[in-house]
């Protein structure tokens, strides 16, 4: 399983904002998304980003995260 969080914050610039989400065309589904949150909670408690917000979907699963990159 590839680690979407990881992939985005190596993207982003100090001080920026993105949303991390399931790409379908590289084969990402809701449910296989699922564990981006834990992997974007792990990068938070090494202070490397801040998690602003997890949206869900009514189901309950989460379709995005939003993250500000600090370092």
């Amino acid at each position: 399983m590839r680690d979407i969080a990881k992939e985005v914050y190596t993207k982003m610039k100090i001080g920026s904002v993105s949303w991390i989400k399931p790409v379908t065309a590289k084969g990402d589904t809701i449910e296989s998304f699922q564990g981006a949150l834990d992997s974007a909670r792990q990068l938070e408690e090494e202070g490397l980003i801040d998690v602003q917000k997890v949206q869900r979907q009514a189901d309950g699963l989460i379709d995005a995260i939003r993250i500000l990159r600090l370092a």
